[in-house]
């Protein structure tokens, strides 16, 4: 049986977010608890056996206080463990030397050796050429969590599952020793380690059997260094190939990816492209790519067994609430509100599918998912249990496609051809330009904030950077009130997110001007800050509405309406929304609704916000309405568009419209002074990726609360604590948690609780999924608080805090390993990101010794080491930690464009482009100079 992971669903933004809203997948980690010597069975109390260890370490007084040292030394003689077997009729694994052979690289030692029970492949516990072990590789990359031992390994063909719960999830399971006996318990980490309390084990002696990546040898033998260099050499590249094909082709080996046409090369994204031709060839590939990776991961997603509540929301529609286990468990597996779901009841052979939207997501509060149903008959509620599957919707994609292809159609030509990369002069637009720059409703601007409005206001296409607190939302609603006075035609404003469109239509609606918010259809149920704007609801209100008026109260009471009265129910709604549209001054959607037929109309000016977050092809749709003035609003320095198909983004999907043309050479216009941070935690951000230009717009004294928290230097509210635990993988098998910092931030909350901080005031933001719901589990398992007050702190990631403030932030960096490397904390971008997030105050929890190996990183721990903020020990008695790191010579310096995609191809991509266009230019001067033999000097592409 598989018992899921209870603590993983929960909380909220991490990775159930808004639905335009990219965030970044996610990882895992753990830490030395000091264990000695325990005593516990490893197989299931329904099976009849466990692993025995004799007693020839009983008298043994020399017992090491590292449980994994005691465990090799209790496993040191193997003939001295008996198994006894744990089910008479499990299958036996085939003497013939390739069955068993590692699928990757060929070893064959059955004590290096362990099969992945779902995929059937045997892999050996070897590195190889890669970071982690072979078996380790396949069972993330195939989301896989069981597996068995060989039947001729010193433990026989057992399968590794929890002693208490019967859970298989190798990601998951653990080791106790056990106190009185010579014996080996597996543990799951969550519930059962920390259960049963009156058994023969000590829960803080728990450690899980994958580390650093890597079975624990005493379990699986670790192939010797010569057997690795007589195998197969593998590359992960390789691996991840192999991995992809055999989704298609299970039988595949790794002979068939020499193959031709395996590997499908997709041309990468360019700085210039030759016209607009050039530019759909490129994109519309990748845009097909992503799409249909992310359709075959949505519908391959199917949940069995999904026990459902029902409720009568308030509209009269039925609402199914129900969990989905593992649901946030990496990037491909999201919910967001507007999801279209469909619940299936079987009813012996025949089956009843019914579809519905996602109104409620997980938070901390409850870790379930409601799905808002359209008229289902009652007896679809009475089953004890569904299947849930995904409904996979093209449409953002297809909008994508149609914005491409018609670039050179709908797109003024000086836009247009900045877009393509050519170097042009600056244009500037005659207009008469307001006296004050400031809207009414908004607060004044400051002197960077003038200058940009001001700049805006004369150029066709503008990029404006904002930098974190520097007012971004203040500037860009007062762009659009004086691009709507001046040129008294309709505004567009759009974002990749609903969050940030809400946002910025709030502050534009201050100004006085008539605004609309437009939803995709299967949001109108949501409720949002600016409900009272939106067009369905606008609709509603509007006065003389009988004949619409009576068939909405006849679809809402039976459900649905006669063909004919539906037909007529849509045409009335449709004239009414097309007379609110017409009628308004600003428009405010999400990028892809920017697509809607319902937009289909002409606006002369477009902004879009968070611009850096969307795909250039998704800052595209709402451009090719005709537009003739075009503001791109964001922070290249911050995190870009979130990409699943990782095809796609080495080819550069990654990269942002805005940043593109920002190395083309066009300079943004950078607001410069911040209004969130206390100085002290605003100083490195400035100084590493604004060049210094950050000015403050808070003084020390506005950002300080006298409150009893042991800061290091009062004068300076942040610190860096360090620890040593190391990464743990997450129970999903992709992310990481550690442990040692879960408990470090409980104590550091629990302070901040004692001393009177808001706990609404807090957030805690970790880079790993693992992590952020370990956090959410330990709070409600171990804090010593009332559980309310930790369900207010918010826990979410690093891309789930983009674009929003806290007064006390902690940062759970996680990673600390010998063999991984630091992950996603080695984009710069996210760390910019988190650091920028406190108002009061900054708590850093990592472990330096494995940070300091990385540039930014190194760089940041001398920053707190400068300032003997680099900490350790009792919040009551932090002393500062003693690591001697060499300090780089040069101080770093972000470098935006640096970080993405695969720079090498692109710039021999763009080389080889370059060329074609000087070739094409050289031969048609020839074929000028000879007249008729220009035909025989045809380029093609």
């Amino acid at each position: 049986m598989d018992v899921f992971d209870n603590y993983c669903p929960s909380s909220q933004a991490l990775t159930f977010f808004d639905p335009d809203e990219g965030l970044i997948g996610a990882d895992t980690q753990g830490p030395d608890f000091d264990v000695i010597d325990f005593t516990l069975p490893t197989q299931s109390q329904t099976q009849s056996s466990h692993i025995d260890v004799k007693s020839s370490v009983d008298n043994d007084d020399s017992i090491s206080t590292d449980p994994n040292k005691n465990v090799e030394r209790l496993v040191e003689n193997v003939d001295n463990l008996n198994l006894r077997a744990l089910d008479d009729d499990a299958e036996t694994m085939v003497e013939e030397l390739p069955e068993h052979a590692c699928a990757y690289c060929g070893i064959s030692d059955p004590a290096s050796v362990v099969l992945c029970t779902n995929s059937k492949k045997w892999f050996c516990n070897g590195r190889g050429n890669t970071s982690g072990s072979h078996i380790v590789n396949h069972l993330v990359r195939s989301r896989y969590k069981e597996v068995s031992l060989h039947k001729d390994s010193p433990l026989k063909d057992t399968i590794l599952e929890c002693y208490v719960c019967g859970s298989r999830n190798v990601f998951l399971l653990g080791f106790v020793p056990a106190k009185a006996e010579s014996v080996v318990v597996l543990l799951c980490r969550h519930p059962c380690a920390n259960q049963n309390k009156d058994m023969n084990w000590d829960p803080t002696q728990w450690q899980p059997l994958i580390q650093d990546r890597q079975f624990l040898s005493w379990l699986v033998k670790v192939p010797s260094d010569e057997e690795q260099a007589k195998a197969r050499q593998i590359s992960a590249q390789q691996i991840n190939r192999l991995e992809e094909l055999w989704k298609e082709n299970p039988e595949a080996e790794v002979i068939d990816l020499e193959k031709p046409g395996i590997e499908k090369e997709v041309n990468p994204v360019l700085l210039r492209y030759d016209d607009a031709t050039h530019y759909c060839e490129t994109f519309v590939p990748l845009i097909r790519l992503e799409a249909e990776y992310d359709r075959k991961i949505k519908e391959s997603i199917k949940l069995e067994k999904v026990c459902v509540r029902w409720e009568v929301a308030l509209n009269r529609k039925r609402v199914a609430y129900f969990r989905i286990p593992g649901a946030n468990e990496g990037p491909e597996l999201r919910i967001i509100h507007g999801d279209e779901l469909i619940l299936i009841k079987s009813r012996g052979l025949e089956e009843e599918a019914m579809e519905g939207h996602v109104t409620k997501i997980p938070d901390n509060f409850s870790d379930e998912v409601a799905l808002e149903m359209e008229s289902i008959p009652e007896m679809f509620t009475n089953a004890p249990s569904y299947t849930v599957v995904f409904k996979w919707k093209g449409t953002t994609y297809d909008r994508m496609i149609t914005a491409v292809v018609n670039v050179n159609k709908n797109l003024e030509d000086y836009i247009k051809l900045r877009i393509l990369g050519r170097e042009m002069e600056d244009m500037v637009l005659k207009c008469n330009l307001p006296k004050r720059y400031s809207a009414p409703g908004l607060p004044e601007l400051n002197h960077s904030q003038v200058y940009a409005v001001k700049t805006v206001l004369q150029r066709p296409l503008s990029l404006i950077q904002g930098p974190p607190g520097t007012g971004k939302t203040v500037t860009s609603a007062t762009i659009v009130y004086h691009l709507s006075q001046i040129h008294k035609g309709k505004v567009l404003v759009v974002a990749p997110s609903n969050t940030a469109v809400d946002q910025l239509c709030e502050k534009i609606d201050q100004t006085g001007l008539k605004v609309v918010r437009v939803c995709a259809r299967s949001r109108e149920a949501l409720v949002s800050p600016v409900s009272r704007l939106t067009l369905h609801v606008q609709a509603q209100n509007v006065n003389g509405q009988t004949e619409l008026r009576k068939l909405q109260q006849l679809k809402d009471e039976a459900g649905e309406l006669s063909k004919d009265d539906e037909n007529r129910y849509r045409t009335l709604k449709k004239a009414l929304e097309d007379e609110i549209l017409h009628a308004a001054d600003v428009v405010c959607c999400t990028c892809v609704t920017a697509g809607s037929k319902r937009l289909w109309m002409s606006f002369h000016s477009v902004l879009i916000d968070e611009s850096t977050q969307a795909t250039e092809p998704e800052c595209l749709i709402p451009l090719i309405v005709g537009c003739r003035q075009v503001v791109l609003v964001g922070d290249h320095c911050q995190l870009g568009p979130v990409i699943t198909c990782k095809k796609a983004a080495k080819a550069g999907l990654t990269q942002s419209l805005f940043e593109r043309l920002v190395l083309l050479g066009i300079r943004p216009i950078r607001l410069q002074v911040q209004y969130r941070m206390h100085p002290a935690l605003s100083a490195f951000p400035s100084n590493v990726f604004y060049e210094g230009s950050l000015q403050n717009g808070v003084t020390t004294e506005d950002r300080c609360k006298k409150i009893d928290f042991p800061w290091p230097n009062p004068d300076r509210p942040m610190f860096f604590y360090c620890t040593t635990g190391q990464e743990e993988i997450s129970g999903n098998g992709v992310s990481y948690l550690n442990r040692t910092e879960a408990a470090t931030v409980e104590k550091i909350v629990t302070k901040m609780l004692k001393v009177g901080v808001n706990p609404a005031t807090i957030g805690v933001i970790t880079p790993y999924e693992g992590q952020r719901a370990y956090i959410v589990h330990y709070f409600h398992q171990s804090g010593s608080l009332n559980s309310k007050l930790y369900q207010e702190v918010e826990v979410a990631s690093v891309d789930a805090f983009q674009g929003r403030e806290k007064d006390y932030v902690i940062l759970s960096c996680v990673r600390a390993n010998e063999h991984q490397g630091i992950g996603f904390l080695n984009d710069p971008r996210r760390l910019n990101v988190a650091l920028t997030r406190a108002k009061f105050g900054m708590i850093v929890v990592g472990n330096p010794k494995a940070l300091c190996k990385q540039p930014l990183w190194n760089h940041l721990l001398h920053f707190y080491k400068d300032q003997h903020l680099l900490v350790e020990g009792p919040l009551n008695n932090l002393t500062e930690y003693v690591l001697n790191f060499p300090k780089p010579k040069v101080p770093y310096s972000y470098k935006p464009g640096t970080h993405s995609f695969n720079q090498l191809a692109a710039t021999l991509a763009q080389v080889a482009a370059d060329s074609r266009s000087k070739l094409a230019a050289h031969q048609s001067a020839l074929a000028q100079s000879h007249g008729a033999a220009s035909s025989n000097f045809q380029l093609q592409r």
